[in-house]
C-alpha cells in the first residue's frame, strides 16, 4: 500500500508533505490531517498548482486529500485512519499527542512514525507526575521527555505485527543514523559521541524560536544531562558552555542540553562511554529566555487570568512569530552532526559526520527555513523506508536499530548531503 496519512500541518509537516508529493512513485496518495483543515487545504492547493505547472511532465503526481482531526482524541484518530486506510501514519503533530496516535495505530493495525518522543502537556498532572518522579529517581535525569512511555508499547506493536519508528527527524533521527553508520563503516567500537547542533541563521527578530515555542523553550530552560560510564550526569541549565568552529558557519558558543537521542544511543551503541548533546545559542536569545522564565511565562500549568484559565507558555506561543513564517527572512546556514571517537583495528580514531543546510536555499525550494527542512526531510525518508518494507519489523524501534545505509543514501538524494571529516577538532 502506498498511501500515507500525515497528521500535522506546521512548518516541519509542510516540508515532509511537499517532499512526499515530489516522491509520488512511493507516496501515490497523501492525506493531510490537522485540527485546522484550512491549513491543510492551502498546502494541498500549493502542491496541486506545482503539479499543474508541469502538466506535460511524465513525473508521477500524488492524489492529495485533507481532513480535520483532533489528535488528542483517540476515537477521532481511529475513525480517520479507518476512513483513509493508509499504509503508514506519519505523526508530525506535537509530542504531547504521540501516545494517542500510537494507540490509534495499534487499534487499526497501521505502522507509525514520529520525529520526537512523548512528553506530557500538563507536567503538574498528578498521575503523570507520579510516574515521572519514579523515573527521575531510577534513571537520574529530570527532563520532562523520555522514551520510556513509547518503549512500553514494544510488545503491543510486536503482537499487532506493525512497526513504530521513533525519532525520524534530524536530532533525533539523522544524528542517530550517523551513529549507526559510523559504527558500521568506520569503527569496531565507538567510545565517545558529541552531537553538535549549530544554527547560524538570523531571522531579524529580537526573539523567536525556530520550532514550536512550547517544545523549544521547555527543552532549553531545563536541566542539561549527559551519559557517562553507564549513568546519567545532570547539570544546571546552560551550565556547560563550549565554543566550536563550524564549517561554513564559523565560531559559535554552544551549551550542553539533555536530548532524547542520548537515551536511545546509550542503549543501542554497544561500548559507548559518553554521549553529549550541544546546541548553539546567542546571548540575546538566552537573555530573553531567562527573563521570560523569571516572570513565569514558561510555566506549563494553568493560571487564572481575568476569570479564565490560561497556560502561560501557550499564551507566549501566541505572541511569538510562527516558526513556519520565518523562512522568507532567515539567512545563514545550519551545521548539525556528530563527532565520534573510538577504535578501529586496535587504533584510536575520530571522525565528524555532519550536514550543512542553507536557510535561503530551503526557502527557495519549499518555502521553509532550514530547521523545518532538516526535520521534515528525514521524516519523509523514515516513512518511505517503512512503507517500502526496507525498515519494517514488528515492534517499537529507534532509527539507529535499522541498517543506516538506505537512509544515508536517501539523505543525499532528497536534499541533505553529508560530509565525513577525518581527524576533526574535538570538544573538550
Amino acid at each position: 500500500m502506498s498511501k500515507i496519512l500525515i497528521i500535522g500541518c506546521g512548518g516541519v509537516a509542510s516540508v515532509a508533505i511537499q517532499k512526499c508529493a515530489k516522491c509520488a512513485d512511493t507516496f501515490t496518495e497523501i492525506c493531510i490531517a490537522s485540527r485546522t483543515k484550512s491549513k491543510c487545504d492551502a498546502l494541498k492547493e500549493k502542491i496541486e498548482k506545482e503539479y499543474a505547472a508541469r502538466e506535460n511532465s511524465d513525473a508521477a503526481k500524488a492524489i492529495i486529500t485533507t481532513e480535520a482531526v483532533d489528535a488528542d482524541n483517540v476515537d477521532e484518530l481511529i475513525a480517520l485512519i479507518n476512513k483513509v486506510q493508509p499504509g503508514v501514519v506519519l505523526n508530525l503533530a506535537l509530542p504531547y499527542q504521540d501516545l494517542t496516535i500510537m494507540d490509534a495505530c495499534l487499534a487499526c493495525g497501521v505502522d507509525y512514525i514520529d520525529t520526537a518522543n512523548y512528553e506530557a502537556e500538563d507536567t503538574e498532572d498528578p498521575k503523570w507526575r507520579a510516574i515521572y518522579e519514579k523515573r527521575c529517581e531510577e534513571k537520574g535525569f529530570t527532563a520532562y521527555f523520555d522514551y520510556s512511555w513509547q518503549w512500553a508499547y514494544k510488545e503491543k506493536f510486536e503482537q499487532a505485527g506493525i512497526t513504530a519508528l521513533l525519532g525520524s527527524g534530524f536530532d533525533p533521527g539523522v544524528t542517530s543514523v550517523f551513529s549507526a553508520y559510523a559504527l558500521k563503516h568506520y569503527f569496531d567500537e565507538i567510545h565517545y559521541i558529541d552531537i553538535l547542533d549549530c544554527n547560524g541563521g538570523d531571522h531579524g527578530y529580537p526573539f523567536a524560536t525556530n520550532f514550536n515555542p512550547e517544545i523549544n523553550l521547555r527543552e532549553v530552560s531545563a536541566n542539561g544531562s549527559y551519559w557517562e560510564d553507564g549513568h546519567w550526569v545532570e547539570t544546571k541549565p546552560m551550565e556547560i558552555k563550549r565554543e566550536y568552529d563550524f564549517a561554513q558557519v564559523g565560531r559559535k558558543d554552544m551549551y550542553l542540553l539533555h536530548h532524547e537521542e542520548i537515551e536511545s544511543l546509550a542503549q543501542n551503541i554497544p561500548g559507548v562511554k559518553r554521549i553529549r548533546f550541544f546546541m548553539t545559542f546567542g546571548q540575546s536569545y538566552l537573555t530573553h529566555m531567562k527573563c521570560l522564565e523569571n516572570v513565569g511565562m514558561l510555566r506549563t500549568d494553568p493560571v487564572m487570568f481575568e476569570g479564565r484559565e490560561i497556560v502561560p507558555i501557550q499564551f507566549l506561543k501566541a505572541l511569538l512569530p510562527d516558526p513556519a513564517s520565518l523562512g522568507p527572512r532567515t539567512v545563514g546556514k545550519t551545521n548539525i552532526g556528530c563527532i565520534f571517537t573510538g577504535v578501529k583495528d586496535g587504533k584510536e580514531k575520530s571522525i565528524y559526520i555532519y550536514n550543512v543546510c542553507d536557510h535561503q536555499e530551503c526557502y527557495k525550494e519549499l518555502g521553509s527555513q532550514a530547521i523545518s527542512y532538516t526535520t521534515g526531510v528525514p521524516a519523509m525518508i523514515g516513512a518511505k523506508l517503512v512503507l517500502e518494507g526496507i525498515w519494517k519489523r514488528p515492534g517499537v524501534f529507534n532509527v539507529e536499530e535499522f541498517d543506516p545505509d538506505p537512509f544515508m543514501e536517501a539523505l543525499k538524494e532528497y536534499g541533505l548531503p553529508w560530509v565525513v571529516e577525518e581527524h576533526p577538532a574535538l570538544v573538550e
